[in-house]
């Protein structure tokens, strides 16, 4: 059998990567100074009090906009991670990720309000959002590393690449699950389109964009231990270091401060989207 003449996929993107490096490389100098200074701005802010006056702040914070009960297990939770000597490392990662899903949220939200108002839009971003998902994590680590160096900025854009995806398609489901009815009403007292968006569709999809925010924080946080393998430090290193020494016990620390991170953003997300609902029933009522 004849085989296929090979096509050079890969020398194409070489072609490309070299070209915006030799001629947009300023665009990237300013986008990995900005990030670097939130994220270092972030850190120091989350870095400058002593642990265990954040922890308590953490924790009351958890019980007014959750329970008491999930109040006392951030209590407890972040005093081990500052027990097992992880807060700075905790406080960079979780710096890390804020930023991180901060700017896929700002990307993400205006274009699922894009895609949900044209369904040209939609068309075409749709199969982008699924190569974005379906790419291994590591393939967008490459390019950043190419364009921004080593260190915490090619993280934050390669989580921005791999969490921006939720913040989309959800923030067009929620949209597009409105009654249309409502809506209607909304054209019947001439509301300008601005004003049924944000005063309508908006607040009536706010559950479903949260629940969107809340997958994009979990994405990112999944993408601290990548992060850390280019020099973007927090527990991400910590993981990595007990893996290239085989030292069980750093790992499982490191692996441990993550998940803390993880259950406390999460639950912390969830709670903000269960108040969106009652505010969502609220104003339907």
């Amino acid at each position: 059998m004849p085989e296929l003449p090979r096509t050079p996929v890969g020398d194409r993107v070489d072609n490309i990567v070299d070209w915006l490096t030799d001629n947009v490389n300023w665009l990237f100098d300013f986008i990995s100074e900005v990030l670097q200074f939130f994220i270092d701005a972030l850190e120091d802010l989350l870095t400058w009090p002593d642990p265990l006056v954040l922890i308590v702040i953490f924790a009351l914070f958890a019980w007014w906009i959750r329970s008491a009960m999930f109040g006392l297990f951030t209590l407890l939770a972040m005093a081990l991670v500052e027990s097992m000597r992880l807060w700075e490392a905790s406080m960079s990662s979780l710096s890390l990720v804020l930023v991180a899903s901060l700017v896929a949220i700002v990307i993400g939200v205006p274009l699922g309000i894009t895609t949900s108002r044209s369904t040209v839009v939609s068309t075409i971003v749709r199969p982008m959002l699924d190569f974005m998902q379906t790419m291994p994590a590591f393939v967008y680590l490459v390019p950043a590393i190419v364009f921004f160096g080593i260190g915490q900025v090619p993280g934050v854009v390669a989580t921005v690449v791999f969490s921006m995806p939720p913040a989309v398609r959800f923030t067009e489901l929620g949209i597009r699950q409105v009654d249309e009815e409502v809506v209607e009403a909304g054209h019947a007292f001439g509301s300008a389109p601005s004003q049924i968006l944000t005063k309508i569709q908006l607040p009536l999809a706010l559950p479903t964009i949260m629940a969107g925010i809340n997958q994009v924080i979990m994405l990112a946080l999944s993408m601290v231990v990548i992060s850390g393998m280019v020099g973007a430090g927090g527990v991400g290193a910590v993981v990595f270091r007990g893996i290239t020494r085989l030292d069980v016990g750093l790992g499982v620390e490191g692996g441990l401060a993550v998940v803390i991170l993880a259950i406390f953003l999460d639950r912390i997300t969830a709670a903000i989207g269960d108040r969106a609902s009652q505010f969502r029933d609220r104003s339907a009522a």
